[in-house]
């Protein structure tokens, strides 16, 4: 019989260094996101949904209690000028701050969502660590809006560019006005409901938010 390769840990490979990132995220106090205060760095956030909007049930179940174990969504603020091969020295100012307000607007124009069930952390992170944590905690939550509706991280295209389609958490979260001057979807917003129901029965959000894997 052949003995089985064993193959030794190494920490510094990405998969553990983006699991540490993560679970340093993960141990982030949670703070409403109506009442976040302003302060600088970039780096991982997700939000978490605690509401009564009927097909986010399942996620809703796990953030309630003081639970919050399963982010509707994840995301990311990077320095300006990161993406361009900017200075590691450059200031990221009040990156990751204003993307979360970027979201909270979003929410609040929304007619069918209450910002009051909202509620976010947050780690401040040296940007190199960024991507690499990001794509770990999509990878172990599979939010919905990163994974099933697209847009809710959109930004208004500008004057004279709406030729576009509106994006589906538009169509099932209307309310933004930018979104509404893009050009309707052939899909209803009954239609992404059910969509959204199969999806969270096919894919339940996890009990528990360790990062933990085998």
């Amino acid at each position: 019989m052949t003995d089985s390769k064993v193959v030794p840990f190494n920490p510094l490979d990405k998969r553990h260094l983006g699991e540490s990132v993560g679970q340093a995220m993960l141990r982030q106090r949670i703070t409403p996101l109506a009442d976040l205060k302003s302060f600088k760095g970039a780096g991982l956030y997700a939000i978490y949904y605690k509401g009564e909007f009927p097909a986010y049930q399942l996620i809703a179940e796990r953030n309630r209690n003081g639970a919050f174990s399963a982010p509707i969504y994840v995301g990311k603020a990077v320095p300006k000028g990161a993406r361009k091969g900017g200075s590691l020295e450059t200031s990221p100012g009040t990156v990751l701050y204003g993307r979360l307000m970027q979201h909270k607007k979003s929410i609040e124009e929304a007619e069918n969502l209450n910002i009051e069930d909202f509620h976010c952390r947050f780690l401040i992170v040296d940007d190199i660590w960024i991507p690499l944590g990001e794509s770990l905690l999509i990878a172990k939550f599979h939010p919905l809006w990163n994974k099933l509706i697209d847009g809710f991280g959109n930004h208004n295209p500008g004057k004279g560019r709406h030729e576009g389609q509106r994006p589906r958490w538009d169509t099932l979260h209307p309310g933004r006005t930018w979104a509404e001057r893009c050009q309707p979807r052939m899909e209803t917003a009954s239609q992404i409901t059910r969509e959204v129901v199969d999806y969270l029965r096919n894919n339940p959000p996890p009990e528990d938010d360790s990062m933990i894997t085998s």
